[in-house]
């Protein structure tokens, strides 16, 4: 049974407001901290970092690259799976 209003604390009604108001953390660009200007397709120990343990490449949002290096990942992490030197898929079971 959910609380009712008398059971809620004093106040937690504006620290929730608070709470959704509050600006998140910037993430911080893992290429530019590295200093990685161009994204190889061979450089496969880097392409592994933005590709989830499923094999899909992971989103901007959670990476925290910039749009036009994103783009540079999903070019190379795709020559790279043409060319064999990543999987299409995760492992088997």
């Amino acid at each position: 049974m959910a609380p009712s209003a008398r059971d809620r604390k004093p106040g937690a009604r504006a620290m929730a407001k608070a709470a959704a108001l509050r600006k998140p953390k910037k993430k911080v660009n893992p290429l530019d901290k590295d200093g990685i200007t161009y994204i190889d397709y061979k450089d496969t120990a880097l392409l592994r970092k933005f590709i989830s343990d499923r094999g899909k490449i992971r989103a901007r949002r959670v990476t925290g690259v910039t749009s036009q290096q994103q783009r540079q990942i999903a070019r190379a992490v795709k020559n790279a799976r043409e060319m064999a030197l990543l999987p299409y898929t995760a492992t088997a079971r």
